[in-house]
C-alpha cells in the first residue's frame, strides 16, 4: 500500500496550488491530502497539521512548500507514521529559528518590498503580496495568466507568524528529507535553501535552474518524481 502524500502549502498560496502535483500523484495511485494551512502562527499551524496527521491511516510522506516547511518540521516530530519529509522551496528551521531569520540569513529576498499589510480587528496584521507584483516575485516561471489567478486566490499570513520561532526539535533530525527548489527564488534566497538542505542531511537535493519560489507548479513532474523516491526509501 502506498503512503498518503500530505501536502502543506505556504503563505500567499492555497491548497489548489498543488493541483498539478495532485493530478500526477493520483495517476500513480497515491492517496493525497492537501491541507488548508491556517497561516496564523507556527505553533498553532503545526498543531493543526499534527491533528490532521493523526487522522490519516498508514504511512505518510509529508510535503511542505515555503512556510509549510516550518510546519512539517514541527508536526512530524514523534510521529512514527511519517516516513519522509519533502521540502519544496521551503524553510527547514532548527529549534528557535523563524522564517524571517532564515530568509534574511543570506542576501537576495525581495519579498518585503512587495507586501501589502491589512490590519485586523484584534490588532494583528495580515500580509498579502501586491497582485501586480505577484508574478515576478512569486511565480515568474508560471504564465502571467496562471500567476494572476494565484495572486487573486492567495491566502494571507499573519506578520507575527513570519517572526515566530520554531518551537520544537526539528523532525529532519530523525526523519529522512529531500529538497527541491528553484535557483531564482526571490522569497527565500537560494543560498539559504542550499544551507538548509545540507544541514538537514538531504538524501537528494534538486535545484532547478531558473525556477521561482513556486517552481513545483510548472515542474510538478519533477516534484512527483522526488516524492516517489522519498516514498520508496
Amino acid at each position: 500500500m502506498k503512503p498518503t502524500i500530505v501536502l502543506v502549502h505556504g503563505a500567499f498560496a492555497e491548497s489548489a496550488s498543488w493541483n498539478g502535483v495532485i493530478e500526477l500523484l493520483r495517476a500513480e495511485g497515491y492517496p493525497a491530502i492537501a491541507v488548508a494551512n491556517p497561516l496564523r502562527g507556527v505553533k498553532y499551524d503545526s498543531d493543526y497539521l499534527r491533528a490532521t496527521l493523526a487522522s490519516v491511516e498508514g504511512d505518510v510522506v509529508l510535503v511542505g512548500h515555503s512556510y509549510g516547511g516550518m510546519l512539517i518540521t514541527n508536526a512530524a516530530t514523534g510521529n512514527p507514521a511519517v516516513k519522509a519529509l519533502v521540502y519544496v522551496g521551503a524553510f527547514a528551521p532548527d529549534q528557535g529559528e523563524s522564517a524571517g531569520d532564515l530568509a534574511g540569513k543570506f542576501p537576495g529576498s525581495s519579498l518585503g518590498e512587495t507586501l501589502r499589510p491589512v490590519k485586523l480587528p484584534d490588532g494583528s496584521t495580515d500580509l498579502y503580496i501586491q497582485q501586480e507584483l505577484y508574478h515576478h516575485q512569486f511565480a515568474a516561471d508560471s504564465s502571467a495568466e496562471a500567476a494572476a489567478v494565484l495572486a487573486v486566490t492567495q491566502r494571507p499570513i499573519t506578520e507575527a507568524a513570519l517572526g515566530e520561532a520554531s518551537p520544537g526539535e526539528p523532525a529532519w533530525k530523525s526523519i529522512p528529507s529531500w529538497f527541491l527548489f528553484g535557483s531564482d527564488d526571490l522569497n527565500i534566497p537560494v543560498a539559504a535553501l542550499r544551507f538548509m538542505a545540507e544541514r538537514a542531511g538531504s538524501r537528494r537535493t534538486v535545484e532547478l535552474a531558473g525556477g521561482s519560489h513556486t517552481v513545483a507548479i510548472p515542474e510538478a513532474a519533477k516534484l512527483v518524481e522526488l516524492i516517489g523516491e522519498a516514498s520508496g526509501a
